[in-house]
């Protein structure tokens, strides 16, 4: 039978082979369809194969701190990473003026201050992702300090700000102050996600962070239980591991409220001159009493009695403004099996460091960043910056503002004697403290980590998918190869070249 069938094909091919086969409605058909399938077949691949465009979600976090606000655009994939979008910084930018608790008389221009920074956020995120873009305010140890003084100033102030960021097409979250905790925590977080230790499961970085008004030490003890004081203790799950952090915020222990403890010790009998030893041979200035002691941390401390301005000179003396410095902690009371100082538990440091914000920018600017150079060196340095003349340290850096200029000296040893005298680093341990600007493109500070952690809330959005789910690819591709692979076996049939015709031997 099957010989048969093969001969039966045969004849039939050599029949079709006798007409013209170019010209029938049957070949035209065919090769029509041939075309389309091929066609078909090539559209269906590349829109299959093409590259899906990667869609990222904004957010912008104003960090209102004591002696400025900044304002950060944080973008991150739509698709999240392990449950934590990978955030990354996209812009920043420095609102003009001083920090809104300084607006407390004016509370409308502390709105006012933020608009020309909003208007160029609402430039740089794109226009359709203005509606879902998530906009946050918090307010740290300035407003901290002017809530504790003036509840109803900071209410206004907050008003004011809402008020002002409302106005903007993005999805406006509030304002609000954070705690000295939730600032040391996200700062820890920042570091340890810049660094990728958090994704790889590596040991953590502690982070230390310098303001105007407070401080923070945040890190995980090895091997040390928390529990003694819970107030201290944080817990965070990131990328599937949990991390049992120890934080602490020092309110009033900021760089510029340190300051001026360490004047409200010098002047608390009211003197009407002092010689300081935190400031250059040659400094000099007239200082008025109510505008040192107009803030929380010393109010209470105002002489009785006292004139009504004193006289600031400086003696550029490294050692002896270091027992000045000493004057503003409590190192006698401690209820804990260990304490840093003003009685705060805190166990063994433990690990790298990375210090940023104000510890980043009076180091820099010492030229002291390198903490592999042995601690005594690194005091050598700030004892002869500090006896430098006056006049001379202007002429060096005329681009400075004076009273910024004046305060490297006390910044430095303050710095100095709050990591080795206050949190117990040594000598060996020091070189363990990375000062730390900028990781990855990205600012070290409290808003990134904080930004990171709202992304947990914030609902994973589908990322664009090929047209065609994979089954139904294949089976397209499938059924269009075989239409066309049938095709190409019927034309090798029609248009197969006739052989000569042989005669027959009987």
């Amino acid at each position: 039978m099957s010989a048969q069938r093969a001969a039966g094909s045969l004849t039939d091919c050599r029949e079709m082979k006798e007409k013209n086969p170019w010209h029938t409605p049957v070949t035209i058909s065919i090769t029509v369809i041939g075309v389309i399938a091929i066609v078909a077949l090539v559209t269906v691949a590349v829109l299959q194969n093409k590259p899906v465009p990667q869609k990222y979600k904004y957010g912008i976090v104003l960090d209102a701190g004591s002696s400025h606000t900044a304002l950060y655009i944080y973008k991150w994939p739509a698709e999240k990473d392990n449950n934590t979008g990978r955030v990354e910084q996209e812009h920043s930018c420095k609102v003009k003026g001083k920090g809104i608790s300084s607006y407390a008389e004016t509370p409308w221009q502390a709105g006012e201050s933020l608009t020309e920074c909003m208007e160029d956020a609402v430039k740089q995120v794109p226009t359709k992702r203005h509606f879902e873009t998530p906009l946050y305010l918090g307010a740290t140890a300035g407003m901290r300090l002017l809530h504790m003084e003036n509840s109803v100033a900071s209410d206004k102030v907050f008003q004011a700000v809402e008020k002002s960021l409302q106005k903007f097409p993005f999805s406006y979250q509030g304002a609000r102050m954070l705690s000295g905790q939730e600032e040391g925590a996200f700062g820890w977080v920042t570091v340890n996600y810049l660094d990728d230790r958090l994704k790889q499961g590596l040991e953590t970085t502690g982070a230390l962070d310098l303001g105007g008004a407070s401080t923070q030490i945040s890190f995980v003890p090895k091997n040390y239980i928390i529990s003694e004081s819970p107030s201290n203790s944080v817990t965070f799950r990131l990328y599937g591991n949990d991390y049992n952090l120890y934080t602490h915020s020092f309110l009033c222990y900021g760089k510029d409220q340190v300051l001026r403890l360490a004047l409200a010790h010098q002047t608390k009998s009211g003197p009407g001159e002092i010689a300081d030893p935190c400031f250059h041979p040659g400094y000099s200035e007239s200082k008025n009493y109510s505008v040192l002691y107009d803030s929380p941390c010393v109010s209470d401390r105002k002489p009785q009695g006292a004139p009504v301005t004193f006289h600031h000179k400086g003696e550029g003396n490294f050692q002896q403004c270091q027992e000045v410095v000493k004057n503003v902690f409590n190192f006698t009371s401690c209820k804990y099996s260990r304490c840093s100082f003003n009685g705060v538990f805190q166990p063994p440091l433990h690990g790298q460091f990375g210090a940023f914000s104000a510890y980043y920018y009076v180091m820099d600017f010492l030229n002291l960043t390198d903490t592999s150079v042995p601690l005594t060196t690194v005091k050598d340095k700030l004892a002869k910056h500090c006896a430098t003349p006056w006049n001379q340290i202007i002429q060096q850096h005329p681009e400075i503002h004076v009273k910024y200029l004046a305060e490297y000296c006390f910044s430095g040893a303050y710095i100095l004697t709050l990591l080795t005298e206050g949190y117990n680093f040594t000598s060996e341990s020091y070189s363990s403290i990375k000062f730390i600007k900028k990781i990855k493109g990205s600012d070290a500070g409290w808003t990134l980590g904080y930004m990171l952690n709202l992304t947990n809330m914030i609902p994973a959005e589908a990322p664009d998918s090929p047209p065609l789910p994979h089954a139904g690819y294949v089976s397209i591709v499938t059924v269009i190869a075989l239409l066309i692979f049938t095709l190409f076996i019927i034309f090798l049939c029609r248009f197969r070249p006739s052989s000569s015709k042989q005669p027959q031997i009987v």
